[in-house]
């Protein structure tokens, strides 16, 4: 999976991806460094840069932040705190690298910090590297066993390292400890729902809409079920809601490209889908939809380059064999059908084993 669980028409919420998170992480890297700095004679210029810094970043003046952070570090070059808060606000001003580098100068300067460790596990998380992250997550564990905002993060952990399981016993936690954490609730509806828990997705995705009625992962998980049940105009309306958060956001985008052509609009599809693919080339579900988008227009040879794309970036994306041999049929290759079939019949595709036993007897 590539952020997403994918195991339906469209892509559920991206996980980790809530300003909520983003707050706690500020905040909680803030509170610890301002009750326990102290300043003495030779630290005093370094402190009023830093704390200057803080009011940058809880006031999302973020290159401002950065500047007071390094003018901290350039009097304290062993001040830990301002490393750690330097990265959050490069974080936040979309630099990964370098909040990544400067999380882990706060951990090599001091190997106890706990909230660098947390905050270098969500850059971990965001970049690929899970293990990594789940590293990082468990040296803090104890420290933070009891934090919702750490048992949410957890989760998303396991879920990116395909451990369903653990991932369900942290969202569990986090909720146990704060039931109204949108962010857990969001997140834990999208693992039900890629593990075909309906109901269960359902009443987490409600529930963190009458909590926060702008979040967007929660709003374009909520237009996921309403497109499986096959309410396309409404789920279009709430991936609308998204997109008005987020309005880059490829996965939504893709999203209603699927949902216009579900509603036979195609034109307005073809630019959303195009779109979503330059920002994000390697989602299978959005090669998928183009795929669509070309068997729509009765270009086969299209279709069938878009639908062996996706197959090639993630053979599990919903219903991509019946497609695949949908387009090899249209392009006159019976037999290449009949095989594209059979693949999808072995994976589970309950589409593709109709469609083979109806042609390919």
């Amino acid at each position: 999976m590539n952020s997403f669980f994918q195991k339906s028409p469209m892509e559920t919420a991206k996980v980790g991806n809530s300003p909520s998170r983003a707050f706690f992480l500020a905040f909680l890297a803030v509170q610890i460094i301002g009750t326990s700095f102290s300043c003495t004679n030779n630290t005093d210029e370094a402190a009023q840069f830093f704390l200057r810094g803080n009011v940058q970043l809880q006031k999302r003046e973020y290159k401002e932040a950065i500047r007071f952070y390094s003018e901290a570090l350039e009097k304290k070059p062993d001040f830990a705190d301002a490393y750690n808060n330097r990265g959050l606000a490069k974080f936040r001003d979309d630099d990964r690298e370098g909040a990544l580098a400067d999380y882990t100068r706060a951990i090599q300067t001091d190997t106890d910090f706990g909230a660098a460790y947390l905050n270098r596990a969500e850059v971990l998380l965001e970049t690929g590297d899970a293990a990594g992250s789940l590293a990082d997550l468990q040296r803090i564990e104890q420290q933070y066993r009891d934090s919702t905002f750490f048992q949410t993060r957890l989760g998303d952990t396991y879920v990116r390292l395909n451990n369903p399981a653990q991932a369900q016993v942290s969202y569990d936690r986090a909720l146990q400890l704060q039931p109204t954490n949108v962010e857990a609730l969001t997140n834990r509806g999208a693992l039900y729902f890629s593990q075909k828990a309906y109901e269960q997705a359902r009443a987490d995705s409600e529930q963190a809409l009458r909590l926060n009625p702008k979040q967007d992962a929660a709003l374009n998980n909520k237009s996921l079920l309403l497109a499986r049940d096959g309410n396309y105009a409404e789920a279009l309306a709430f991936v609308e809601r998204a997109l008005i958060a987020k309005p880059n956001q490829p996965y939504y985008l893709n999203n209603k490209a699927y949902l216009l052509l579900m509603l036979n609009r195609t034109a307005e599809a073809l630019p959303l889908v195009q779109e979503s693919l330059r920002l994000d080339k390697t989602n299978a579900w959005a090669h998928r939809t183009l795929g669509l988008y070309y068997l729509n227009q009765k270009q086969p040879a299209l279709a069938l380059a878009a639908f062996k794309e996706a197959e090639k970036l993630d053979a599990s994306v919903d219903a991509l064999y019946y497609y695949l041999g949908k387009a090899e049929l249209a392009a006159g290759n019976k037999a290449g059908a009949c095989a594209a079939w059979q693949r999808g019949e072995s994976a589970g595709d309950e589409l593709a084993r109709r469609e083979r036993t109806a042609r390919c007897q």
